[in-house]
């Protein structure tokens, strides 16, 4: 829910949302981990939400994680409703033709790539009526950039969720130049309806939250890299010393070595030598030890 602070220094468009209720019906484009959160949170909200993943297995897998999600939430007693009532909400589709042509919100969440970010987008786009907002999850590649690809870039947006969507408190709203005022303030009311708060930045860089957590978690790869410490150590150091809810390689592991490289490779390109990738990132993602997902990455998981 959004903290009530005002952002009218910030881009054109972010003063105090109106009231926060959830759009009626949304589209999710990619039903991986960060897609298939996005997809819980709306529909536990009270949208109706189709998600889109190609091919039965994918689709299985997406619905999968959606139910699993759902099953947890309600062990932990944080829903209001019967799972089943929330899971008869999604509905799980092979193709962006698919999509609702009348849905309020389609979130694209498809891996971190541009190229196929834009394709993806722009099928969306020409899927649905103009008046839906179209956005994008991308945590670092440039909105501006994506929003070429479309003939309505007023109707564009980054809402950058935070995994695991469902438990996470932020959403980065990223505004391009050509964003509407209106399609910040849909966003904000829509991320204020999910019990989220909101950050609004410009379009820049690796934004705020993936410049300044890339930042950190960087620094202490080249420590452990160089010998300062071990990871469990460096952790510890910012979890009990900062108060940081968990240290900069478990959180690296978490997201991914291989998206935290991807990102890591796009600032430095832009921003410079201060986001040149120690080679001991390098490394382990060529050995396939990616974190969480692979069961190895700075730690080793179940």
């Amino acid at each position: 829910m959004s903290d009530g602070t005002d952002h009218r220094n910030g881009p054109e468009g972010a003063d105090a949302p109106d009231e926060e209720r959830p759009p009626a019906v949304v589209g999710v484009v990619g039903g991986g981990r960060m897609g298939a959160g996005i997809a819980q949170s709306f529909a536990v909200a009270g949208s109706a939400v189709t998600v889109v993943e190609g091919g039965a297995e994918a689709a299985a897998a997406a619905l999968e994680r959606i139910t699993t999600g759902l099953r947890r939430a309600a062990e932990r007693g944080v829903l209001a409703e019967p799972p089943e009532h929330i899971l008869a909400r999604v509905a799980v589709v092979d193709s962006v033709r698919a999509l609702p042509g009348g849905a309020d919100l389609v979130v694209e969440a498809v891996p971190e790539d541009a190229a196929l970010k834009a394709r993806v987008l722009a099928a969306a786009e020409r899927a649905v009526a103009p008046s839906t907002v179209l956005a994008t999850n991308t945590s670092s590649l440039p909105v501006t950039e994506l929003a070429s690809a479309l003939a309505r870039p007023g109707r564009f947006i980054g809402m950058h969720f935070f995994n695991p969507v469902p438990a996470s408190a932020l959403v980065e709203i990223v505004v391009a130049p050509d964003t509407d005022p209106e399609t910040v303030r849909a966003a904000r009311r829509w991320t204020g309806s999910l019990g989220k708060t909101d950050v609004v930045v410009r379009d820049s860089p690796g934004f705020a939250s993936s410049r300044l957590g890339l930042a950190l978690g960087l620094e202490a790869i080249r420590m452990v890299e160089e010998g300062v410490a071990a990871p469990e150590a460096i952790d510890d150091a910012m979890r009990l010393g900062y108060r940081h809810p968990m240290g900069p390689l478990r959180l690296t592991d978490l997201v991914g070595l291989d998206v935290r490289l991807a990102i890591a490779e796009h600032l430095h390109a832009t921003l410079g030598e201060r986001f040149a990738p120690p080679e001991l990132l390098r490394r382990k993602v060529a050995l396939g030890e990616l974190g969480r997902k692979s069961g190895q990455g700075f730690y080793t998981w179940p």
